[in-house]
């Protein structure tokens, strides 16, 4: 039988709005290039008016919607249905990847930059030099002679599709209403991301909170002209990002606290101070704890900032882990994982080769006995990548078992496994997921140095 048919069929309902959008043409060509995509993998594709009702009648089965229409977008983040609901990019890498054997993408890679290296006249540029003139010029040209550094992702034609500015700042902020006091915080001076796949803006904010936890800012801002289904405003309230200001041209202040302040945590559940709060995380007696084996291949496309992870010879010829970018991630286990819930903390036991646990996470959703590989593309597509063979092998093994998570932390010192058999939390090696005690998650939280100011009890 030939792989596609072992997948059912997937039906697409598309936006027909999209269709009358034309002048952006990386969108146009995006669009294009998903419907001969869905047609390559046989998927049934209908165009009409786009609702979130659709999702759950039950005699109208859609396993995506695909919309440019961001409010629809955060209308399903509200009601746990934005892993179904698509930007054009982001079916087309879905798909891509679904099609193809090879699941990495090959973009060129992200470049350290001086801005008085960047080119002034590239197109990403084009927006912010008409909202902010005429003093846009003067601000690149100031930052440009302060020798100030970006991180820049290029297209394959040289241009820019995404690019970094940030700084450490310590005054206050008067140009506002309310002011702001003075206070340690990490500016984003630009966050700028295009029609570009591989999860580049939610990199870019991983990349700001690092900076932050390593300079000990617990505050992270960013000023924007916010417009109708703005992008980056539906991107950064998926991380904290909260509206609590206006400057006096016009910006809207966005602010993300790093850590939980007085009582603020007592009305909020473990996954919304995981979300809002972000890395912080609820870690107290009202979640339950999980040691996850994982296996070093798998370890390595989830989390390729690992300090001991080995760079690969794929990457050295540009080849970029699409999964290493996501703080939003998901894993496929062949384990009975039915007591886990959302909220609960995972520990990932890296097996075989270190033999330790390396990294903490926290339960965004659960799903087990999943049989179907069309399923698993509907549940994990937004976050991992699996080519068609590889979703394969996992169902036609046994049932899966499916938990999407974000990823909060590295432990500072890996817990090896005689330290964990030597104090009694585990007695052998992992084998399958496994709950353990809030004593021993304390245990391996001590052992791990975990930071306790991103700890909520």
């Amino acid at each position: 039988m030939h792989d596609l048919e072992r997948i059912k069929i997937m039906r697409i309902l598309l936006d027909s709005k999209i269709c009358e959008i034309t002048a952006d043409h990386v969108l146009s060509n995006n669009l294009q290039d998903l419907l001969d995509v869905l047609k390559e993998v046989g998927a049934e594709v209908m165009t009409g008016p786009l609702s979130l009702k659709d999702l759950g009648r039950a005699d109208f089965v859609i396993d995506f919607l695909v919309t440019e229409d961001r409010d629809l977008h955060k209308d399903a983040s509200t009601k746990d249905l934005d892993d179904r609901v698509l930007l054009v990019e982001e079916a087309l890498q879905i798909f891509n990847s679904y099609i193809n054997k090879d699941t990495k993408i090959v973009p060129l890679p992200l470049k350290r930059k001086l801005v008085r290296d960047l080119n002034y006249d590239d197109h990403i540029f084009d927006t912010l030099k008409e909202e902010y003139k005429p003093g846009f010029e003067d601000w690149f040209k100031k930052i440009s002679t302060e020798g100030r550094k970006s991180w820049v992702y290029y297209r394959k034609d040289g241009t820019i599709g995404a690019i970094l500015i940030y700084k450490l700042e310590t005054e206050s902020i008067e140009d506002s209403k309310p002011h702001l006091p003075e206070r340690k915080r990490l500016k984003v001076s630009m966050l700028k991301v295009t029609y570009i796949e591989h999860k580049i803006g939610e990199l870019f904010i991983k990349m700001a909170v690092d900076v932050s936890v390593k300079n000990s800012v617990d505050e992270i801002y960013l000023t924007h002209f916010t417009k109708p289904n703005d992008p980056l405003a539906k991107l950064i309230s998926e991380y904290g990002f909260n509206k609590i200001a206006v400057k006096n041209n016009g910006e809207d202040i966005f602010v993300k606290k790093l850590m939980v302040e007085g009582d603020e945590a007592k009305r909020l559940s473990p996954i919304e101070i995981s979300k809002i709060f972000y890395p912080s995380f609820y870690d107290g007696d009202h979640v339950k704890k999980f040691v996850v084996p994982i296996l070093p291949e798998y370890h390595n496309k989830l989390f390729t900032d690992f300090s001991r992870r080995q760079i690969t010879l794929p990457e050295y010829a540009d080849e970029f882990v699409v999964e290493g970018n996501t703080i939003k991630k998901a894993y496929l286990s062949h384990s009975n994982i039915k007591r886990m819930r959302r909220g609960d903390l995972i520990l990932f036991y890296r097996s075989e080769d270190e033999q330790a646990i390396t990294s903490l996470g926290v339960v965004e959703a659960v799903y087990t006995g999943v049989e179907d590989a069309g399923q698993i593309l509907q549940l994990v597509g937004k976050r991992t990548v699996f080519s068609r063979e590889e979703i394969n092998k996992w169902v036609e093994r046994s049932p899966v078992s499916i938990f999407l998570f974000r990823h909060h932390f590295h432990l500072m010192r890996s817990v090896d496994l005689d330290r964990l058999i030597d104090g009694q939390v585990i007695k052998a090696a992992p084998q399958s997921v496994m709950a353990i005690s809030s004593e021993k998650y304390a245990q391996i939280k001590k052992m791990g140095d975990i930071d306790e100011r991103y700890t909520v009890h």
